[in-house]
């Protein structure tokens, strides 16, 4: 599943390729197969990166096959099972299918590659941990994207806010300014669980957890709870509507309007807020979304992708050079760049200081978490409990009650058996 869009170019329908007549070197063929998602990367991008890996191995011929994200599953799941008629040697996948796809059977583990070429010490945890399975590694983080603040300058300036907050309190103090008359401080619908995730992640609490082989729900423990009551501070400073999410209404439509002094959102939203109302270009800022103390930002939730290699690709040495050259500081600068993602490491955060959506997920990025690493997560997402818990609490029902009933669902649905 893709949880997060961020850009708006797409990707090519048609494969590009290029020739070579040489075997690959473990007694493949001469040619290796990347399935790339459609709007993962820009059309300029693959062909650049195609032609550059063909210039660095000679002989191969690079095969990029763009796919779409809807049945995307079964696809990879038979070619993972050697079931498709359909081959590659490299696939990208969403960071939190990789566990659904380990279970499922026929992803290599890289655990050793990670280490010794891919510099994994210094990988993005919200990327490189839903690709981690008992210990071993399966999925190679490749990009990260994740929510931001994005503020009205014009409103942030008529309140007589000269900096954006950098922690929790001066988040509440400003936008209490800011919430006045028909201006709202903050459009935050009330069922948006990915920000509830990370102001839970902020207090050392969690969705769910694993003990002893169960999955437990864990938005009734305290500290989750904690986490609640900040989101449902932070959401009275706003006319966001309880019962419904960031896509009912779209809140980039809501805050085009010019009376919403701030939402959180991905920056690829400010494309769509400044086609809805050209007015506002060049009125829009970022910020990260503030930790509990101003040294460090706080907890999101991370999106984006991470790459597998399936265990019956018969040409795994070159699937293991075309990754590392997507994972090379070279490219993973020219992908960030081109798309505004957050590269795959801590250590490269730097090279999107130029831009400012891209820096400001940054910091974010690397306190950065994603969703309980459980196989059957999907399936607590297709009738997500937390929403309508979240809506309960703000609606003035018991939290403590609330919390327990969707924990106990989501138990229930992450140990029941297919």
């Amino acid at each position: 599943m893709r949880f997060l869009a961020v850009c708006t170019a797409l990707a090519a329908a048609t494969a590009l390729t290029g020739c070579g007549q040489s075997a690959g070197s473990d007694g493949g063929s001469d040619k290796v197969t990347l399935w790339l998602m459609k709007g993962s990367a820009s059309e300029d991008f693959i062909e650049k990166f195609t032609a550059d890996f063909e210039k660095h191995h000679p002989g191969i011929d690079l095969e990029v096959k763009i796919q779409e994200w809807k049945g995307i599953g079964d696809k990879v799941n038979a070619v993972l099972g050697g079931k498709s008629k359909d081959r590659a040697d490299v696939i990208e996948v969403g960071n939190t299918q990789v566990a659904q796809y380990v279970e499922t059977g026929g992803v290599s583990e890289v655990t050793l590659e990670g280490l010794r070429e891919w510099g994994s010490k210094d990988w993005l945890k919200g990327l490189s941990d839903p690709g981690s399975v008992n210990g071993a590694q399966y999925g190679v983080p490749w990009y990260a994207a994740n929510r931001v603040v994005i503020y009205n300058k014009d409103l942030f300036a008529a309140a007589g806010i000269k900096t954006p907050p950098r922690n929790r309190q001066d988040w509440i103090a400003a936008t209490q300014k800011l919430d006045k008359g028909d201006q709202q401080g903050i459009y935050l619908p009330g069922q948006n669980w990915y920000v509830l995730a990370g102001f839970v992640w902020d207090e050392g609490g969690d969705l769910a957890v694993e003990t002893s082989g169960q999955w437990v729900g864990s938005l009734d423990d305290e500290k989750a709870l904690a986490g609640m009551d900040f989101y449902k501070q932070l959401q009275a400073l706003g006319d966001g509507p309880k019962g419904g999410d960031e896509e009912t209404p779209p809140q980039s439509e809501v805050f085009a309007r010019g009376q919403v002094a701030q939402i959180i959102a991905t920056p690829g939203q400010v494309a769509q807020i400044e086609a809805a109302n050209p007015a506002l270009k060049g009125k829009l800022g970022f910020f990260p979304i503030p930790g509990k103390t101003a040294d460090k930002a706080g907890a999101v939730f991370t999106g984006g992708s991470d790459l597998i290699i399936p265990e019956k690709t018969a040409n795994r040495a070159r699937a293991v050079d075309v990754i590392t050259a997507l994972v090379s500081e070279k490219w993973q600068t020219e992908l960030a760049r081109t798309m505004s993602y957050v590269p795959n490491k801590t250590t490269l955060a730097r090279v999107v200081d130029g831009n400012d959506g891209a820096a400001a997920m940054a910091p974010g990025a690397a306190q950065g978490r994603a969703t309980p690493k459980s196989a059957r997560w999907a399936e607590v997402e297709a009738d997500n409990p937390i929403k309508p818990y979240m809506t309960a609490v703000l609606s003035g029902q018991d939290p403590r009650q609330a919390a327990k009933a969707a924990s106990d669902t989501m138990s229930r649905v992450l140990n029941s058996d297919r």
